[in-house]
């Protein structure tokens, strides 16, 4: 715990908000996960710089997180320091007409109403996506014939060795959900063949950390943006199961197919492990129908891939992330 000790000090030092043994079921949209180490909210960029360099040179394990929308954290928590991004990292900020530099930390839903309220068009796939600005960036976040690939421009973001730096264009090597930060962070195992595999972490000591990006909307007419923003969210409402605790969509689009399909196709809609379901409404989701653990998760998602590739020949590969326990 020394570790943790030299981190609270210069949390305080720097008047950076922190709490020891913070349950991560607090801060992930499935309400699910153990207690961190320590939780740090850090407010500006010297404050993040300085808690990054500190665990870079302790050798502390590091995850940053936005609204932990696309997680799914152990049972037994996070070791190492989580940094939520937020604060001052949530600011928009219009740079010319059409351009906007986000901070990591806005939260997507905001920057979509931002743009509407400026009759600015090109984020309304976005409207209804839980997330931040940092995470659509680094997973390249997508729905509805939409992905953030086509507005983002670049990411502003702290290097490796503590310096600050900017991916542009191609650099961000934006795909089907990744970027090039994704591609550069350590490899996750997270849903893999067995519950028992070993998570590693989305963002790790020594990766790229994304501070802001900036993106290149179009001028529309507001009332459009604003009927074509509900038409999505009324879908969503349709199809998903909002009214559960979840992580999104589980599993990355199949090549020539869809997930959701595969899944309801071999039965599988209502398979329920402890608090942890099938959605009825949508296969592709697993929800929290209360109390569920990681673990009821990780044996669920165990169970449909091996359903699913017993009478598909379909590998599922997961979307959603976890941490290293």
């Amino acid at each position: 715990m020394q570790n943790i000790d030299a981190i609270k000090e210069l949390a305080q030092s720097l008047a950076v908000p922190f709490f020891e043994n913070e349950p991560m079921s607090r801060h992930t949209t499935f309400q699910i996960g153990g207690p961190a180490d320590i939780y740090l909210a850090p407010a500006s960029g010297e404050g993040l710089s300085k808690i990054l360099e500190l665990c870079r040179e302790r050798e502390i394990p590091v995850f940053v997180m936005g609204c932990g929308s696309n997680l799914l954290v152990s049972d037994s928590g996070i070791r190492g320091a989580v940094i939520q991004t937020g604060g001052a990292f949530s600011q928009i900020e219009q740079i010319s007409a059409c351009e906007l530099e986000c901070g990591a930390g806005a939260r997507l839903s905001r920057l979509c109403t931002w743009a509407m309220e400026h009759s600015l068009s090109g984020l309304e796939f976005a409207w209804g996506i839980p997330g931040t600005v940092g995470g659509a960036a680094y997973m390249n976040a997508g729905a509805y014939d939409g992905e953030f690939k086509s507005v983002a421009l670049s990411c502003q973001h702290i290097s490796p060795e503590g310096e600050p730096g900017r991916f542009v264009g191609e650099e961000l090597r934006l795909g089907y959900r990744h970027s090039v930060y994704s591609l550069r962070a350590k490899k996750s195992a997270a849903c893999g063949s067995s519950a028992k595999d070993t998570a590693k972490s989305v963002y790790s000591n020594g990766d790229y950390v994304i501070t802001s990006v900036r993106v290149l909307l179009n001028p529309g007419e507001q009332g459009a943006i604003r009927a074509k923003m509900d038409g999505i969210m009324n879908r969503r409402k349709e199809k998903q199961p909002l009214e559960f605790p979840s992580a999104g969509s589980v599993f990355k689009r199949p090549k020539g197919n869809f997930a959701g399909t595969l899944i309801e196709q071999c039965g599988l809609k209502g398979l329920t492990v402890g608090g942890a379901r099938v959605s009825e409404k949508h296969a592709g989701f697993i929800v929290n129908t209360g109390g569920a653990t990681c673990a009821d998760v990780l044996e669920l998602i165990d169970k449909i891939k091996q359903r699913v590739f017993l009478q598909t020949s379909v590998e599922l590969e997961c979307e959603i992330k976890i941490p290293e326990a």
